[in-house]
């Protein structure tokens, strides 16, 4: 039996400029390319209704059908890793599996364990840097230490930037080293026990006339200001590579938020506790209401706050939330409600088509004030405020909530001023206690 190259599809749903499967078609063996349905992460998921994996599917045949015109096709599995690859390579003589990076806890266990399986049957596993520019150590302060405010971080990581990073794979050049084999199919979503949804996938393409204005639109949720690219990010349908080579040419601030990727999957590399915990250890003390009635209210979009409503009802129906709404709505969640941080995480992390742990974490922890590089505690988003900013119209408001101005249409269910105030005292109260522990 011949010795072959397995090529791992994972968070890099592409053929073009993929840095694994560059190295894998280069191997000098044939490459299998396969991909596999990990129950360990499906059988966690609430509902067999999941937008993530309806992408997934549809991603996955328009891959198997250009990999067709290469005289090859997808191999997708449906199990856990380790059961998987324990069964390939019984069937396979498997030289070496070449997969791209995954930062994440639960990821990099995995692929520890998968690791150590190959090696026991003589295999190799190697792994390359894909989705993001720099990672780990590759930006760091002048003494080797991790950056832990972005404003820096960006300028190190822009000084350090050239050609060499952003140039593409010609991942083309060698398709002639895919195994030749055009009959495999990919399984329905029944097949893997899902169901189909709802899902409108946005363009992968770059929308340059977006980009060249998002300085100024970014903020406007009732208007097309953003790319909407960030769950092709997340699933790797398109490359970062040539986000970044398009965001140089365009605009500095969408080129910024590129950064902002990188950065906090550098913060969860250098501190995996904020996973679970706050990045500042004192922002841990905080006594939460963590009121669950409240909680409900907020998720279903019914807080009698339009702009945070509209904001879930978006996420509900579409699995997407502009940006500035997601602030508006955590600030609401944890300072106006007084509820952990990682309580809305958790819901941010089950719902959004493009949730991706390092910038979910980064963001909600931002909102608390207790991540890295976060807003002062103090600094609490007003929703009204926020609405004649942002939202002047109310074009965005009618979208999602119709009843507003309607009896139908709920009282707001706390007074924004005394939760202020209210958050306030619980900020200060567990700042201080911290204070006097470190004392001792």
């Amino acid at each position: 039996m011949n010795k072959i190259a397995v090529f791992w599809f994972r968070r890099d749903l592409r053929l073009h400029d993929n840095a694994a499967l560059y190295h894998a078609l280069r191997s000098g063996y044939t490459v299998l390319p396969i991909f596999i349905f990990d129950t360990d992460i499906l059988n966690k998921l609430p509902s067999k209704h999941d937008r993530r994996v309806d992408f997934i599917q549809q991603t996955l045949v328009r891959l198997n059908e250009e990999l067709k015109r290469h005289g090859s096709s997808l191999l997708v599995l449906h199990g856990s890793p380790q059961a998987v690859y324990t069964e390939l390579l019984k069937t396979h003589a498997i030289a070496a599996v070449y997969a791209n990076h995954d930062y994440e806890p639960l990821a990099r266990q995995r692929d520890l364990q998968i690791e150590t399986l190959l090696t026991s049957h003589h295999a190799a596993f190697h792994t390359y840097k894909d989705q993001c520019i720099f990672e780990k150590d590759e930006v760091t302060k002048d003494d080797g230490r991790p950056y832990t405010i972005f404003t820096p971080y960006s300028r190190k990581w822009k000084q350090t930037l050239t050609d060499f990073y952003v140039k593409p794979y010609p991942v083309e050049a060698y398709t002639g080293a895919f195994q030749k084999d055009t009959s495999r199919k990919i399984p329905s979503l029944k097949e893997i026990g899902f169901e189909k949804t709802d899902l409108v996938i946005p363009p992968a393409s770059v929308p340059e006339k977006i980009v060249k204005h998002y300085r100024e639109q970014r903020d406007f949720p009732a208007i097309q200001g953003t790319s909407r690219l960030s769950v092709h990010l997340r699933f790797g349908t398109v490359s970062i590579r040539e986000l970044v080579r398009a965001a140089l040419k365009l605009n500095e601030t969408w080129l910024n938020e590129l950064i902002w990727r990188d950065f906090y999957m550098m913060i969860l590399h250098h501190f995996p506790h904020v996973e679970k915990q706050a990045f500042k250890p004192a922002y841990d003390k905080i006594v939460w209401r963590n009121n669950e009635s409240e909680f409900t209210r907020w998720c279903q979009g019914q807080t009698g706050f339009p702009i945070v409503d509209a904001g879930m009802r978006e996420l509900q129906a579409t699995g997407f939330m502009h940006n500035r709404v997601r602030m508006i709505v955590a600030s609401f969640l944890i300072k106006d409600l007084l509820i952990d941080w990682r309580w809305g995480e958790a819901y941010f992390a089950e719902k959004l088509l493009d949730f991706d742990l390092s910038a979910n974490n980064g963001g909600w922890q931002w909102a608390a004030s207790s991540g890295c590089d976060a807003a002062p505690y103090f600094r609490i988003f007003n929703p009204l405020e926020q609405t004649k900013k942002f939202d002047p119209g109310m074009d965005y408001i009618k979208r999602w909530v119709p009843e507003y101005g309607t009896p139908a249409y709920p009282l707001p269910m706390v007074d924004h001023a005394a939760a202020r105030l209210r958050t306030l005292r619980a900020y200060k109260d567990a700042l201080d206690e911290s204070k006097q522990i470190s004392l001792f």
